[in-house]
């Protein structure tokens, strides 16, 4: 079970900051989406090379020009790197190859994505690691990640499974239960006025859902 934390819409010191006094609970870190467009793979070198004990997820949502996008994630020292589910099956073709020849993986973001075929389309081009996510925006409305996604990956062997989208201490336990491998969480952490004891309080619940 990991926890990534996703740094976004936020200075790079003030990511680093936020890793620093968390990183006893957390095993993977998100290089948002908003950080890398402010700072540029600098903050994913930056952030890779201060925490080389972590996996980093550069969250790219790359839509299109995947093998160039997808090199330039792995050779800022990511692990992971992100493309939209709904990026035309070339691009994710490219990610995926990029990926096996760097040694990383390829996050399939289903962010906007409706249906199951879609998915296993994508499967069927060899990727094994998807992220049920209900957008920032979508959450404004009220809308939360939660298991009834999971009918976008049902039958799927072999994969692992990210969600993102407004999880908190709250929602974890259903997620968990549902088959949830890797929890995004952002602002329960970030957001908070004590990151350090939201993301002690996020890994206790989690201990505690799986003995």
């Amino acid at each position: 079970m990991k926890i990534q934390l996703a740094l976004d819409r936020m200075a790079i010191e003030d990511c680093i900051q936020l890793v620093e006094t968390t990183e006893k609970y957390i095993q993977w870190i998100e290089v948002g989406t908003g950080v890398i467009k402010e700072y540029g793979m600098a903050a994913v070198r930056e952030l890779s090379t201060r925490f080389q004990g972590k996996t980093i997820v550069a969250d790219m949502k790359t839509c299109d020009a995947g093998k160039h996008e997808s090199m330039q994630a792995f050779e800022s020292g990511a692990t992971i790197t992100t493309v939209m589910g709904f990026a035309p099956n070339a691009t994710i073709k490219q990610c995926l190859e990029v990926a096996t020849e760097y040694g990383g993986e390829v996050m399939i973001d289903l962010l906007g994505v409706e249906t199951a075929n879609r998915v296993k389309k994508i499967y069927e081009l060899g990727a094994r690691l998807f992220c049920l996510h209900v957008g920032k925006d979508m959450q404004q409305n009220g809308e939360l990640v939660s298991s009834s996604l999971f009918k976008l990956v049902e039958g799927l062997e072999g994969i692992r499974i990210a969600a993102a989208g407004g999880i908190t201490e709250k929602t974890v336990s259903d997620l968990l239960v549902a088959g949830v491998e890797i929890l995004i969480v952002g602002s329960f952490i970030t957001g908070s006025t004590e990151p350090e004891a939201n993301a002690k309080l996020f890994s206790d619940v989690i201990k505690e859902t799986i003995i």
